[in-house]
């Protein structure tokens, strides 16, 4: 069993742009590393990766456009995140070819988004917040990945990549 996550991780390109955003560590905001940057599909937890791949396997992907911004912004899970719009239907697919599969919960409502930093409680609120971001990209790949928890943060794997059709 691995914890696992499904996503689409943005080309080097948006991820510079994203790198320009004001990112300093402050009494409570740990920023993410720019490698674990990604929109997650589905976060499938505890799971064997050749059953999620076999679903993966029979998954069909339409083409997509993934756009970040307007701004960046706060969610209730203690984390400041970018909203990407228009993987749903990729997320939706996701989530229909993997649904028996994992022990976390399938969300109600998709909300894609790439989170920048973790928030503790009365964390001193990071100067990117409201920083407007404009980047989009055309999805190539859906990756699974494993997710090991270390003290220092997540390492994330890639284990298997699926193509995504660009039209």
């Amino acid at each position: 069993m691995s914890r696992l996550f499904v996503c689409l991780w943005p080309p080097e390109e948006v991820v510079t742009e994203l790198e320009e955003l004001h990112r300093k560590d402050q009494v409570g905001a740990r920023f993410l590393p720019p490698q674990n940057w990604h929109v997650t599909l589905r976060f499938v937890g505890n799971a064997d990766p050749n059953e999620v791949a076999g679903a993966l396997d029979r998954a069909v992907f339409e083409p997509t456009e993934v756009t970040l911004g307007p701004a960046v912004d706060i969610g209730n899970g203690g984390t400041l995140f970018v909203p990407a719009r228009g993987a749903d239907d990729l997320a939706a697919s996701v989530v229909a070819a993997t649904r028996h599969l994992g022990d976390q919960p399938i969300r109600s409502r998709f909300l894609g988004h790439v989170t920048l930093a973790r928030l503790k409680k009365r964390a001193n609120m990071p100067r990117a917040l409201g920083e407007l971001v404009s980047a989009s990209w055309t999805a190539t790949e859906v990756a699974l990945v494993e997710s090991t928890l270390r003290p220092d943060g997540a390492r994330y794997d890639t284990l298997q990549t699926w193509p995504i059709p660009t039209s």
